[in-house]
């Protein structure tokens, strides 16, 4: 984890990265607006989809994705947080239980930027299985 003097930002970088599986678990689109850029240059690779890019690309996939009736609940771990100026990404293993049942891993790679505001928003998301965890 990269910490020193921007450790605040190591903070508020991870207190949106949980925002994110929170919006997740919650099948909240309102929560998940709030946790993107809503830009053209935002990118979103869900597990087994070809990348989407720009804000209404990644919106309808959530949307989409937001309205399985399954509750899903994230374990996040391995978390590791690197901040490069206004650019930040956390890579993290995202562990998924549905019923209260493990169903899998996945790997997880997030990047933030930092709006004129100093707030964190997500720029990309990336997930993809993890064999043999």
């Amino acid at each position: 984890m990269d910490e020193g003097p921007q450790s605040g930002d190591v903070v508020a970088v991870l207190a949106q990265n949980q925002a994110f599986y929170d919006a997740f678990e919650a099948r909240s689109i309102v929560a998940m607006d709030e946790v993107w850029e809503h830009t053209d240059s935002v990118v979103c690779t869900h597990p087994g989809w070809p990348p989407l890019h720009g804000w209404s690309a990644v919106r309808q996939s959530w949307q989409r994705l937001l309205l399985n009736n399954e509750h899903l609940q994230f374990i996040v771990t391995d978390e590791w947080v690197v901040v490069r100026g206004d650019v930040a990404y956390v890579s993290n293993a995202e562990n998924v239980l549905a019923a209260g049942q493990m169903q899998g891993s996945l790997t997880a790679l997030n990047v933030f930027g930092r709006q004129p505001d100093g707030t964190w928003l997500m720029l990309a998301h990336h997930g993809s299985p993890m064999m043999g965890r």
